[in-house]
């Protein structure tokens, strides 16, 4: 079977390093936001100080 060197691939393997890491990824949001105070992320971050 030959090896998958597709971006796709790629993208899911630094994915797979940075999450056994426990660190959040988070995938762009193509849409006008302001300074980021409608970015989902904000919204999440503003709910409390436990981790994602």
């Amino acid at each position: 079977m030959a090896s998958d060197n597709s971006f796709q691939s790629l993208i899911l393997k630094l994915h797979d390093y940075w999450s056994e890491r426990g660190c959040v990824i988070l995938q762009p949001y193509d849409m006008e936001v302001g300074a980021g105070t409608f970015h989902p992320a904000t919204t999440l971050r503003a709910l409390g100080p436990e981790e994602w």
